[in-house]
C-alpha cells in the first residue's frame, strides 16, 4: 500500500471521477508540508539553472573565455538535466521516485563546489553539467509526485503553485547572484543552493511518500542511453555550428544525434517496456503540449541568458543592478501563474497557452525594436514584464497538460516530458540564441575592423581575441588604452547587432509555437472529452506488478 494515499475520492491508476467527466480532486495526508517539501526540492534545481547567466561577464573575464565557452557553460546545466531527465524520470518509476529526490540533492553538494571552485573554463562546464544530472534525479521527481499524490482541480492548482513558485525562484537567481559577485569572486553563486540543498534533504527524508504509484516493470535501460547520447549531441552540435574551424565536429555530432534518434525510435518500438511510450506521447494533448512548452520555458531561459549579458557589457549595470533589472519578470510570474489554473479550469488549456504567447512575442518584438545602447530602464522592464505574464500565463497548461494524459504509473515519463519542456527548450534556445549571438557579433566585429582606417595595422592574434566574444574585446581595450574607447564602442554596437539576430529567432519560434498550438490543441471540450477517453484508454489494460 502506499505511504500517504490520497484523502478525497478513490484513485487508482486513473483517478477518481465526477459527474462532469472531468476528475474529482484528490490530495494526499498533509498535503500542504509535502507541497512544499517538493517545491524546496525543485527551488534548489531552478536556482542552481540561473544563477550562472550573471556571472557570465565574470567569467569570460576571469578565464578570457570565448562567447561559445560561454554559451556552454549558460547552457551545461540544461545539457546535463535534459540530457538525463528521461531516463532517470524511468528509473524513479521503477526503484523509487523518493530515492531519487534524495540522491539528487546528495549530488548536488558535489557538484556545486567542483563549478564553485573550478580552476578552467572546462571544469566549470563540466561541473555544471554533472549539476544538471543531479537535478536530472531530483526535478522531474517533483512534478512525477504530484501527478501520483493529487488529481483533478487539486492538482492543478498543486502544479500551478509549483511552476509559478518554480519560476520565481529560478527568476530571482540572477539577483541573488548579482548581489553575491558585487561582494565575492564568481564562484560564489554557484555555492548558493547548498544551504537550501540541506534543508530541501531534510524535507525530503521526512514528509514525501515513498512507492506512489510505481511500477516493477524493468527499466529500458538501451534506450535510455540513446536518448542520453541523443541530447547531449544535439546541444553540443548548435553551439560549435558557428565557431570557425569547428564545422566537421559540429557535422559530427549532427549525424550522431540523427542516428541516436533512429535508434531510439526504432528501440521504443521493439522494446516490451518503452522508456517512452510513443503511443502516449502520440496523444494529441500530450505532444502539441510538450512542443509549446519547449518554446515558452525556452523563451524565458535564452531571454534571460542574452540579456543579462546585454544589461552588462552595453548598458554597463553592475552584476545586482542586471539581477534586480529581472524583477518585473518574477513579480508577474508569480502574480499571473495561479490565476492560469482558474483560466484552465474555464476556457482549457488551447485558450491559456495562446495568451501566454501572445504575451512572449511582444516581449521579443519590444527587445528587437527598443532595446538599443540607450535604452532606459522602464524600457527594459517592460520587456520582462511581458515574459513574465506570457511564461505566467502558457507555463501551467504546458506542464498540466501532460500529466493528465498519461497513466499514474507513467508519470515518470509526463514529468520528464515536462522536464524537457523547461531544459531541452532552453538548452536548445539558449544554444541558438548564444550561436546566433556569437556569430553576429563576430560578423560585426570583422566589418568594424574592415572599415577601420587602421584595420590592415591589426594582427591575426588581436583580431581573434577580439571576435571571440565581448570580453576578449575587453582585455584588448585594456591592453591598448589610445583605442580603448573605439574598441568597446565597436564591442557594443557589435553586439547589439548579435542580439537582435538572437531576438529575430525567439520571435519566429514563438508564431510558429502559437501556430501549432491554435490549429492542433483541441479548444476546451475537445480537450475534456480525450482526457476523459484517455483515462478510459490506460484503465482496461491494467499492467501485473504495478503497486499501488
Amino acid at each position: 500500500m502506499a505511504d500517504g494515499p490520497p484523502t478525497t475520492g478513490a484513485t487508482g491508476a486513473t483517478g477518481a471521477t465526477g459527474a462532469t467527466g472531468a476528475e474529482a480532486s484528490t490530495q494526499p495526508k498533509r498535503a500542504a508540508l509535502v507541497l512544499l517539501a517538493l517545491i524546496t526540492v525543485a527551488a534548489v534545481a531552478n536556482l542552481n539553472l540561473s544563477v550562472a547567466n550573471v556571472a557570465l561577464p565574470s567569467i569570460g573575464r576571469a578565464f578570457s573565455s570565448s562567447q561559445t565557452t560561454l554559451d556552454l557553460i549558460a547552457v551545461g546545466y540544461s545539457l546535463g538535466l535534459a540530457g538525463s531527465v528521461l531516463y532517470l524520470g524511468a528509473i524513479g518509476d521503477r526503484y523509487g521516485r523518493k530515492l531519487l529526490l534524495i540522491l539528487g540533492m546528495a549530488l548536488s553538494v558535489p557538484a556545486c563546489l567542483l563549478a564553485a571552485y573550478a580552476p578552467s573554463d572546462v571544469l566549470l562546464f563540466l561541473g555544471r553539467v554533472l549539476g544538471g544530472v543531479s537535478a536530472g534525479m531530483a526535478y522531474p521527481t517533483t512534478l512525477a509526485l504530484i501527478a501520483a499524490l493529487w488529481a483533478g482541480p487539486a492538482r492543478t492548482r498543486s502544479i500551478a503553485l509549483w511552476s509559478a513558485v518554480g519560476g520565481g525562484i529560478a527568476a530571482l537567481g540572477p539577483l541573488v547572484a548579482g548581489f553575491l559577485l558585487e561582494r565575492f569572486w564568481w564562484g560564489s553563486v554557484f555555492l548558493v543552493t547548498l544551504p537550501l540543498a540541506a534543508i530541501a534533504l531534510v524535507m525530503a527524508v521526512m514528509l514525501v511518500p515513498a512507492h506512489v504509484n510505481e511500477t516493477t516493470d524493468p527499466v529500458d535501460n538501451l534506450g535510455g542511453v540513446l536518448s542520453v547520447v541523443l541530447v547531449g549531441a544535439l546541444i553540443l552540435a548548435i553551439n560549435f555550428a558557428p565557431v570557425p574551424g569547428r564545422g566537421t565536429l559540429a557535422l559530427g555530432l549532427a549525424v550522431v544525434a540523427a542516428a541516436a534518434l533512429v535508434a531510439f525510435v526504432v528501440r521504443q518500438r521493439r522494446a516490451s517496456v518503452p522508456l517512452y511510450d510513443l503511443h502516449i506521447a502520440g496523444r494529441r494533448v500530450f505532444w502539441v503540449a510538450a512542443c509549446a512548452g519547449i518554446i515558452v520555458f525556452g523563451s524565458l531561459m535564452a531571454s534571460a541568458f542574452v540579456s543579462q549579458q546585454y544589461l552588462q557589457n552595453v548598458l554597463g549595470y553592475s552584476t545586482f543592478e542586471a539581477g534586480a533589472a529581472f524583477l518585473p519578470a518574477v513579480v508577474f510570474m508569480v502574480l499571473v501563474a495561479p490565476r492560469s489554473a482558474k483560466l484552465i479550469e474555464s476556457r482549457g488549456s488551447r485558450f491559456t497557452l495562446l495568451a501566454g504567447y501572445v504575451f512572449l512575442f511582444l516581449a521579443f518584438a519590444w527587445m528587437l525594436g527598443f532595446w538599443s545602447e540607450r535604452s532606459s530602464y522602464w524600457q527594459i522592464a517592460l520587456a520582462y514584464a511581458f515574459i513574465g505574464i506570457g511564461v505566467g500565463f502558457a507555463g501551467t497548461p504546458a506542464s498540466h497538460s501532460l500529466t493528465g494524459s498519461v497513466p499514474v504509473q507513467r508519470a515518470g515519463m509526463a514529468s520528464g516530458t515536462a522536464d524537457l519542456q523547461r531544459d531541452l527548450g532552453g538548452a536548445i534556445m539558449q544554444s541558438v540564441f548564444g550561436a546566433l549571438l556569437t556569430a553576429g557579433y563576430a560578423a560585426a566585429v570583422g566589418a568594424s575592423i574592415a572599415a577601420a582606417s587602421n584595420g590592415d595595422e591589426i594582427t591575426s592574434s588581436v583580431q581573434n581575441e577580439l571576435t571571440k566574444s565581448f570580453a576578449g574585446a575587453d582585455a584588448v581595450a585594456g591592453q591598448y588604452p589610445q583605442y580603448s574607447a573605439q574598441i568597446i564602442a565597436a564591442a557594443r554596437e557589435s553586439f547589439l547587432s548579435g542580439a537582435d539576430w538572437a531576438y529575430t529567432a525567439g520571435i519566429i519560434a514563438i508564431l510558429g509555437g502559437a501556430v501549432i498550438v491554435f490549429t492542433l490543441f483541441p479548444k476546451h471540450e475537445g480537450e475534456l472529452e480525450l482526457l476523459e477517453r484517455y483515462r478510459a484508454e490506460d484503465a482496461r489494460p491494467t499492467k501485473e506488478g504495478s503497486r499501488t
